[in-house]
């Protein structure tokens, strides 16, 4: 019987690690343990990129700025990606909508697959797709990953791999420094 278990076994870390690493990169405002400082002008800005939301309409990443900008590329295929799902969403509840956007890009082969996960009630956030080529700052080769741009359009942190977003940490993060 246990003979019969290893190869399933084998399997399912197989598509947990096809999907995902665990490494991070901080560029700058929280500091974590493994994560490595990014200064002056090393920071990556906000690129020119066309999104499409649900609706079929489209809008362009840059002119988000002015707002802090979170956001995570996401498969409904991808394990990870579904298991930190909840403590985005928590992380969305605590944050001020008018100056945090919150986008959770899919790269689902089918826009369509999103949203149907979105509208069986497996996701709260809106969903979104890639208008255009995804820039070659979010291919990282692995998901989910995260992005966080500040008001300026600076990119402040990025995650590759899971992350638990329902922290204090994250919070302070997102809060628009007045």
């Amino acid at each position: 019987m246990k003979n019969k278990l290893l190869p399933l076994l084998a399997i399912a870390i197989l598509i947990f690690l096809s999907c995902s690493n665990t490494s991070d990169k901080d560029a700058g405002e929280i500091s974590e343990q493994n994560n490595v400082p990014v200064t002056g002008e090393a920071k990556t800005i906000l690129p020119a990129f066309k999104i499409l939301k649900a609706d079929g309409s489209t809008f362009n990443l840059q002119d988000l700025k002015g707002k802090k900008v979170f956001l995570n590329v996401w498969a409904t295929w991808c394990p990870p990606c579904k298991a930190e799902l909840p403590s985005i969403e928590k992380l969305y509840q605590k944050t001020d909508k008018e100056n945090t956007v919150f986008l959770m890009l899919s790269l689902d082969e089918s826009f369509e697959t999103a949203k149907k996960f979105a509208a069986a009630g497996k996701i709260n956030l809106p969903v979104y797709a890639p208008g255009e080529t995804l820039p070659e700052m979010f291919n990282t080769g692995s998901i989910p990953a995260t992005f966080i741009f500040n008001e300026e359009g600076e990119m402040i942190k990025m995650i590759n791999g899971m992350d638990d977003y329902d922290t204090d940490d994250y919070v302070q993060l997102l809060t628009i420094k007045k």
